[in-house]
């Protein structure tokens, strides 16, 4: 079965050559293709689809979006009216809570979107995998996915909501669904503490082939199931094991951990970029940190660079065949799930032009810039995964925000406060904040400026926090498990607070 599976996902690898050799080309087609069908929804007819010839008239007549700008035109699509946003009824809405929000956001997803953005951009992925491994034995086994922390709940009486992950379980191929674990039910649960407990009996007695998920709550999982086994070695379960493909987080804070577990040099990591509104990139090379765009899978691309970044206010918006390497791009996307130049939140940077391969830098709005140092998450992901290779620490969550400067009777000056949670705390605390300190200015001009001499800005302060803390601020947003994420830079103090009051 695995032979006859890798021979029919191969079949794949000409297309996914076509996105490295032709990318423009398919991003014209792609851009054909949405404008033609999004001229017979009513957001076409409102915003003059019928005069859009190319990318200019198109910037022209559509704004940038938003998901509050396109909120309304969503609602009448969860309440069973046809050709809003794309043609046709849209059933599906993918609940997102984002990192910062109470309120959820329903994204559409729409038969063309799971089929030919999810599923293919899935299928293209291990059909890359099979080529480099041309002696994998995934379909021998089972994936163990871990994701979908909602149920399908109805919105309307034809309409559903549940995480991204949850509407790709219930709509999966069968050829699939054979083929994944845990059952339906467990996969399924709302309830995250219960439902790590119950996937990790029932998974432990599986021959476990591939890890889908992201890092943090994957490691929650495995480490348990450890626990269950008596065991400190992932491969005395699952002798078998040998991808996981990881997403959501960047993977750096966690990869002494997945390779302390998973000892051994046939354990294959692929990072995707997949949101609720889409797959956007998969790892091509697993030996590069760098992932290639997907340009053939219903998603016309356009980008802001951050330089010139002010939502959707911005002035200068280019496409692909702008695009230069190193420099720092706002996200923007039309899709076939009916989401029309919308500001998908997340900053790139492309690492390659021929083909298009990027590393994701953060978010718009997750960053600190409260004395001109602009620290993005990439600039602190870098300099924590460096900081705990050098102090043998194991980091697994933190968050930063700035500690604003105060002028009067007690001038203080700034700096940045970090609350980390670690897996292994370093032998030494003050070691430690040196160099997480010593490694951002080292990634960051800008930082390092003002911290030169102290003069702006001060060294950071830095709580060692107890196990479990993050968890206890997830849970009291209700946001548990699945692809609910810790903010990891706020450029204002609110999550900081809460954080901190649980200390």
């Amino acid at each position: 079965m695995n032979e006859l599976f890798k021979w029919i996902i191969k079949l794949r690898l000409s297309q996914i050559e076509e996105i490295r050799q032709r990318p423009l080309e398919l991003q014209a087609r792609w851009f054909d293709f949405l404008v033609a069908n999004g001229m017979n929804t009513e957001w076409g007819n409102l915003n003059n689809f019928s005069l859009i010839a190319d990318l200019p008239s198109f910037q022209q007549n559509v704004p940038l979006q938003t998901y509050d700008s396109l909120k309304p035109f969503i609602d009448t699509e969860i309440y069973g009216k046809e050709n809003v946003l794309w043609q046709g009824k849209t059933s599906w809405f993918a609940k997102s809570s984002g990192t910062t929000a109470d309120r959820s956001k329903f994204i559409p997803v729409t038969e063309e979107s799971l089929f030919e953005n999810h599923y293919k951009a899935g299928k293209d992925l291990l059909a890359n995998y099979y080529e480099i491994f041309p002696n994998a034995q995934l379909f021998s086994g089972k994936t163990l996915v871990i994701g979908g922390s909602s149920q399908i709940n109805e919105l309307s009486a034809d309409s559903y909501m549940g995480d991204l992950s949850a509407i790709i379980l219930k709509n999966l191929p069968w050829w699939v669904e054979m083929k994944r674990t845990p059952s339906r039910e467990i996969a399924l649960m709302s309830d995250w503490e219960p439902k790590i407990e119950r996937m990790a009996r029932e998974t432990m007695e599986e021959d476990v082939r591939i890890l889908s998920g992201v890092p943090s709550w994957t490691l929650v999982l495995c480490h348990r199931i450890l626990e269950l086994k008596g065991t400190d070695n992932l491969l005395e379960v699952w002798p078998n094991l040998e991808l996981f493909m990881h997403g959501g987080v960047s993977f750096e804070p966690y990869r002494q951990e997945f390779r302390k577990i998973i000892p051994g040099e046939n354990m294959n990591y692929i990072e995707t970029y997949n949101a609720s509104e889409g797959m956007f990139g998969f790892q091509d090379r697993p030996e590069t940190g760098d992932m290639l765009l997907l340009l053939d899978h219903g998603i016309f691309y356009e980008f802001i660079p951050m330089t010139a970044y002010d939502g959707v206010n911005s002035k200068q918006v280019i496409g692909l065949e702008e695009v230069e390497p190193g420099v720092n791009y706002a996200l923007i996307i039309s899709t076939i799930g009916g989401l029309w130049r919308y500001i998908v939140g997340d900053t790139i940077k492309f690492t390659s032009v021929h083909p298009f391969r990027f590393k994701v830098t953060g978010r718009t709005k997750s960053f600190i810039n409260a004395f001109g140092e602009e620290l993005i998450v990439d600039n602190a992901e870098t300099a924590i995964a460096r900081t705990a290779g050098e102090t043998g620490a194991q980091v697994m969550n933190y968050t930063v925000a700035p500690v604003f400067m105060q002028f009067g009777e007690e001038t203080t000056k700034g700096r940045h406060e970090w609350v980390i949670e670690f897996l292994t705390e370093p032998s030494d605390r003050e070691q430690f904040i040196e160099l997480l300190d010593r490694n951002l200015r080292a990634v960051n001009s800008d930082y390092d400026a003002k911290r030169t001499k102290d003069l702006a800005v001060l060294a950071p302060k830095v709580h060692f926090a107890t196990a479990g803390i993050f968890d206890k601020w997830l849970k009291s947003k209700n946001k548990m498990g699945g692809q609910h994420k810790i903010p990891r830079l706020c450029n204002d103090r609110t999550i900081m607070e809460e954080v901190l009051s649980l200390l």
